[in-house]
């Protein structure tokens, strides 16, 4: 059965949609996701998440009527019924009467005594389809105050004003719950994570999750498939959404055609064919029956690699199960014929869209216009964005974005910027994901007037860049050799809480150590050492040659006794011969017991440079003193031609105190060689 709209996130609430596309998109606010065609799935809907009938007033019982999904096949429900006491219409009425609206408290307070939690329930269903969110905050408030909530209370708040109220305070609110009961409710459980999932939390949803199972929640298929779906929106989700499957199966739950759909979508998001055919075969064998959302996510699965036999093959094989491609179905074959370079088969299909009124959106046009500017077809993909102007398609500045990047990248400058200011003359607008476009665009030509430009732009627009923006002006200006820009770009996006990449760090930490910036790349290597990304263990040695050079001892000594194991031995030997020779003094004897606890053999090279240190500065003779007496019970023993010296300069520490330590060493030497 065909979904009437495919892209309503009104009509269907519990539809997301996700593409596996790398091209940047204005697309991503409204669609969720990264760019490209969309693929559609099922959420299944909780008890405490019920989808309300318009109610224009509360005059009469009414009902709450749960949203059944396109292509499941129907089922009785009871209908979970709001009656609208006298109290609770009288309490609207005292509300939409008052002078001002804009505080209900005194009218709740007013019939305090009479209103049931039941009651405050229904008047918050009421806001709720009526849109007044500031009127739903203000009850809840109250019935906080008033210590009138139940379970429904908290989880229709929850979702009610999911749109309004951030991840943290969302966590807030279900902290603040006082009856551990309560809190472990797996309805209420469920609606939380979907809330923060919602605004792309993952990482506290799994955190949250894990916390609710060791306070009792005692999770259900609902739990998983919610969390399922936010494997979906981050990078590398397929494994986490594996640790689910394998969890919901560990306690005796069933994988039923949501948790499919969710799974399958992971698949997709994530690249994982064969593992998207592997549980989309399985969901057969179970004895369920796909429906349009399992075809979509194994077709974008198919897009990844352009694999179009499989694609015709499924969308052959869903009509001969009598279901109909829907437009997400067709967008995403497109999707698989461009990725295929089937570029007249997408033409022909554009059109097949354009027939069923598929094509109303630039979506369509913008996947077979990426993909010809991709192929080197620009002036193909110039025609394809001139019939959409002609047709008067839709659109949000995608396709704008596509063919500036496209003419940068054939170095049609011109036109480049022609587009963009008529994209500013169309929308009379930037939003940063265009200005994103259009900078990687300029920096990847290397049009430095044009990257100001759009900088200039930016600011003016009062538009705070973002972690892409940040990565593209650091590229840039690595490319450009202006190594110090960089690292300042850098600094400033560390203290906007973005963390940079490995691999950006590792370069600009090089470019910087080559034109003498010492202190500026162990700058960047600490920014990554303390952020949350891991490190390759190679780094450690480069940075530790880059402070080595720049004699900046101290800093690289900190880096040795930190991460020892992973620097090579003659890196660590030319690090302590320099140190001997040029580090402070009072840190030397530190120096050479780390570098033993390391496992570090230290020659005598290195004893005698330090011997020489402390013969320079009489004053250190503790030290000299302390570092005769380590020697001998970790193995080591002066040779000659040093002991030689520190009798020849003995007057300066003391001869009596230095003969008797250095002949405790002779002593030591000749039992370990008779031993």
């Amino acid at each position: 059965m065909e979904m009437k709209k495919p892209y309503s996130i009104e009509e269907q609430e519990e539809i997301m949609e996700i593409s596996s596309s790398s091209s940047p998109s204005s697309l991503r606010s409204r669609f969720g996701c990264q760019g490209g065609v969309g693929i559609i799935f099922q959420f299944r809907q909780s008890p405490f998440s019920l989808s309300v009938q318009p109610m224009p007033a509360l005059t009469q019982t009414q009902t709450v009527t749960v949203t059944v999904h396109p292509n499941k096949k129907k089922k009785k429900k009871s209908s979970s019924a709001i009656t609208t006491t006298f109290s609770a219409k009288k309490a609207l009425e005292l509300i939409h009467h008052q002078p001002s609206q804009s505080d209900i408290h005194s009218s709740l307070s007013a019939l305090a005594p009479t209103l049931t939690v039941k009651d405050l329930n229904s008047i918050m269903h009421h806001f709720a389809t009526s849109n007044t969110f500031h009127h739903i905050s203000q009850l809840f408030s109250w019935m906080q105050q008033n210590n009138k909530l139940d379970v429904s209370s908290y989880s229709h708040y929850m979702r009610f004003m999911a749109n309004q109220l951030d991840a943290p305070s969302m966590l807030q609110l279900y902290n603040s719950i006082p009856h551990q009961t309560a809190k472990n409710n797996v309805y209420l459980c469920n609606s939380v994570l979907r809330c923060i999932i919602r605004k792309a939390n993952f990482d506290t949803a799994i955190k949250l999750f894990q916390q609710m199972k060791q306070d009792g929640l005692i999770p259900d298929v609902v739990t998983y498939s919610t969390l399922l779906s936010g494997c979906i929106k981050i990078k590398d989700g397929y494994p986490k959404a594996l640790e689910l499957i394998q969890e919901l199966q560990h306690n005796k739950l069933k994988m039923d055609d949501v948790i499919y759909g969710a799974t399958l979508a992971v698949c997709a998001s994530n690249n994982k064919l064969l593992e998207a055919e592997y549980y989309f075969n399985q969901m057969k064998n179970e004895g369920h029956s796909p429906n349009v959302y399992h075809y979509s996510s194994l077709l974008n699965a198919y897009s990844a690699c352009g694999n179009y036999k499989k694609a015709d093959r499924l969308v052959q094989d869903m009509k001969l199960e009598g279901l109909v491609p829907n437009k997400v179905i067709l967008t995403t074959l497109l999707k698989v014929y461009v990725r295929g370079g089937l570029f007249e088969k997408s033409r022909e299909l554009l059109s097949e869209l354009k027939s069923l009124s598929y094509a109303e959106d630039e979506m369509p046009y913008c996947v077979l216009m990426d993909g010809l500017a991709k192929a080197g077809q620009i002036q193909e993909a110039k025609s394809i964005f001139n019939e959409m102007m002609k047709n008067h398609v839709r659109s949000d500045g995608y396709a704008h974005s596509i063919m500036i990047s496209a003419f940068c990248r054939a170095k049609l400058f011109g036109e480049a910027k022609e587009l963009a200011k008529d994209f500013e003359a169309t929308f009379n607008k930037y939003d940063l994901v265009m200005l994103n476009t259009m900078l990687c665009a300029f920096c990847r030509a290397g049009e430095m007037e044009s990257v100001m430009e759009t900088l200039r732009k930016m600011d003016k627009l009062a538009i705070s860049p973002d972690y892409n923006t940040f990565n593209i002006l650091i590229k840039y200006f690595c490319k450009e050799k202006m190594y110090l820009l960089a690292y300042r770009t850098m600094e400033d996006m560390h203290s906007k809480g973005y963390q940079p990449v490995e691999e950006l760090c590792s370069s600009l930490i090089y470019h910087l150590g080559q034109v003498n910036a010492y202190s500026e790349a162990f700058s960047v290597y600490k920014m990554l050492k303390y952020s949350k990304r891991t490190m390759c263990k190679a780094l450690h040695e480069k940075i530790l040659r880059i402070l080595v050079a720049g004699k900046l001892l101290k800093d690289a000594y900190v880096v040795v006794k930190d991460n020892a194991t992973s620097i090579s031995r003659p890196a660590t030997k030319k690090f302590a011969r320099v140190f001997m020779k040029l580090g402070n003094i009072n840190l030397i004897n530190d120096v050479l017991k780390t570098l033993h606890g390391c496992g570090f053999k230290i020659d005598q090279d290195l004893f005698e440079i330090a011997v020489l240190r402390y013969l320079g500065e009489p004053e250190k003779k503790d030290l000299l003193l302390h570092l005769l007496q380590w020697m001998p019970g970790q193995g080591y023993v002066v040779d000659s031609s040093t002991r030689n010296l520190i009798l020849k300069n003995s007057h300066l520490f003391g001869r009596q105190l230095i003969a008797e330590v250095l002949s405790k060493q002779l002593v030591n030497s000749r039992a370990q060689k008779s031993g």
